[in-house]
């Protein structure tokens, strides 16, 4: 166990996008020694380096002599390689999602943490969104999940269709909130812009009787992040975007039914810097973290099957794509 009074050594691997963003969280958080960065980018890692002040790790060996622990934010392809490397020399990861490109090689990092007694976190950021967490402990027994997870085109991620790259998040939030087995699931989806899908929906049914409805795009025209939880007497309405939750209350208190709208107290906190602080928490105190390998895990199992169903459905449909 890390001494409390020790900042953790950290290193980020991967400094793109998503990368930059846990540089610059990571250089801030207390109790993280932002040791270095590496990327296969010399250019792209001396530019971030002399931002936020971080030397540059050029090797991997380099992260792991330095480090104890690691956040790796590489493209998708590369996530098994890296964490596994980083895990056999003895390092706790936290691993971008989708956590890998297949089952097998998620299988993989999983039971290499365990053998190696690492901690292992998937970065499933919207499960750290304060707005989300205020929903997820209101809520008991779900009966319809509906999200709406909408983004203007860009040129990043483009390596995984928008079930990996977007809807992702969702189902495992979606997941937490069911808590059962999936026993059906129906889906379409359509590539618009890349040779990839674009667009998806996907509508699964849990056992128990939970059902939802997920839309994911990254062709739509603005931004929108929107979940909405049917429960007994409860309904939330959550913007992940502003993070907010809106609560609407059925009480039988009195002799007529009432309805009552509340705005829920959410804590003003970036959901990253949450994620990195429970990540860190978890290597100082050899906890599990809040999604953990086998959640990541968990929700690319089911991601896969969301788009086993748009194929299958596609086939169905005379084998159109777009």
């Amino acid at each position: 166990m890390i001494s409390g009074d020790r900042p953790v050594r950290l290193a980020v691997v991967g400094i793109g996008h998503l990368g930059r963003h846990h540089a610059r969280v990571a250089a801030s958080l207390p109790g993280v020694d932002l040791v270095g960065i590496h990327d296969h980018h010399d250019g792209r890692a001396g530019e971030v380096s002399r931002e936020f002040g971080l030397k540059v790790l050029p090797e991997l060996r380099d992260v792991a002599s330095e480090a104890e622990a690691a956040i790796v934010a590489t493209p998708t392809v590369s996530h098994a390689e890296i964490a596994s490397d980083l895990l056999e020399r003895g390092l706790d990861v936290l691993v971008e999602k989708p956590m890998a490109a297949s089952l097998e090689e998620a299988d993989h990092l999983v039971s290499l943490a365990r053998s190696k007694g690492r901690v292992l976190a998937v970065g499933h950021i919207e499960r750290h969104n304060p707005a989300v967490d205020a929903a997820l402990k209101m809520v008991r027994s779900p009966i319809f999940i509906e999200v709406d997870r909408l983004g203007i085109f860009t040129r990043r991620s483009l390596d995984v269709d928008v079930v990996l790259d977007l809807m992702i998040h969702d189902l495992q939030v979606a997941l937490s909130l069911a808590g059962t087995p999936v026993e059906e699931i129906r889906a379409a989806g359509l590539a618009v812009l890349t040779p990839l899908l674009d667009i998806a929906n996907a509508r699964i049914a849990f056992r128990g009787g939970c059902v939802a409805n997920l839309t994911a795009s990254r062709v739509s025209g603005k931004k929108v992040r929107k979940l909405r939880i049917f429960a007994p007497a409860l309904y939330l309405s959550v913007d992940m975007q502003a993070r907010t939750v809106s609560a609407v209350r059925l009480t039988r208190a009195g002799p007529d039914p009432q309805i009552s709208t509340e705005e829920v107290e959410v804590p003003h906190e970036e959901p990253l810097a949450r994620e990195l602080a429970d990540f860190v928490d978890a290597v100082r105190s050899r906890r599990p973290p809040l999604v953990d390998g086998s959640a990541g895990r968990a929700a690319l199992a089911l991601a896969t099957d969301v788009l086993q169903a748009i194929d299958r459905h596609r086939q169905a449909a005379g084998g159109v794509r777009a």
